[in-house]
């Protein structure tokens, strides 16, 4: 059967099924191989695309701008002071407002919320690149260089050590459950991932041979790993938190 994402929001990897992620995954290495031959792509041509950041970045920023450009659209960069999103006006008049405009929203910020509100009343197509929750396309770049470099995803055992509560650990679970990977989040149990997320991704890697396990020893987390993923000692908008981080992960 044919995979049509025509029109689709990408706002977790909890919406998608296996074959959707690993067309997604193909596609991807599809353009990649085409950028380094040369070959200019015509996909988004005519489009105009809002990249809207409440949080700075510079990977997915770029990575956004280049891709937009590289395809033929045209991105515009709207920060957190360029417009009124929640503030002046709220999130579904500005919604409405950019989708009369716009092709397609990307959105990077804090609440899983909002970016799924934006998809809800824009009319367009909606990708999350990142909030406090999820960061779903960050692991499809994962992903696709885990599958470059061992030509396959199931099986593979992928350990994760930081904090496990974070918006990596939790999209690096589901994609594993999604994909047939087997992941470790290795964590200090106080920093172990909601117990709700647990039970969801469990029931998604109860389908696919997926084994998504909690530890607390990192020696003995990553026995056995295939790759190994780490991540800053504390998220964005968690400054304060960073010294108390420090003590629990350092061991």
């Amino acid at each position: 059967m044919a995979i049509n994402l025509r029109g689709r929001s990408f706002l977790t990897l909890k919406d998608f099924t296996s074959r959707e992620i690993a067309y997604l995954l193909d596609l991807s290495m599809d353009l990649k191989r085409k950028k380094r031959a040369g070959i200019k792509g015509d996909l988004l041509e005519n489009k105009n695309i809002a990249l809207i950041f409440e949080k700075a970045s510079t990977r997915t920023r770029c990575a956004f701008t280049v891709a937009c450009i590289d395809e033929g659209a045209h991105p515009e960069f709207l920060g957190k002071n360029d417009i009124h999103l929640g503030k002046k006006e709220d999130v579904q008049d500005t919604a409405r407002v950019l989708g009369r405009m716009f092709d397609g929203i990307q959105f990077r910020g804090f609440s899983q919320k909002l970016v799924e509100d934006l998809a809800k009343h824009s009319g367009v197509p909606v990708w999350n690149g990142l909030t406090d929750d999820y960061h779903p396309t960050q692991i499809l770049a994962d992903f696709l260089t885990i599958q470059e470099e061992f030509g396959k995803l199931r099986g593979l055992k992928l350990v994760y050590l930081g904090d496990g509560r974070n918006n990596m650990a939790n999209s690096l679970m589901i994609g594993s459950a999604k994909m047939g990977m087997h992941c470790t989040i290795c964590a200090p149990e106080t920093l172990f991932p909601e117990d709700s997320l647990m039970k969801e991704v469990r029931a998604i890697a109860s389908q696919t041979g997926s084994q998504i396990v909690l530890e607390s020893d990192p020696k003995k987390a990553v026995q056995g790993a295939d790759a190994i993923y780490t991540d800053v000692w504390a998220s964005m908008g968690e400054a304060d938190k960073v010294e108390e981080r420090k003590r629990l992960l350092m061991p």
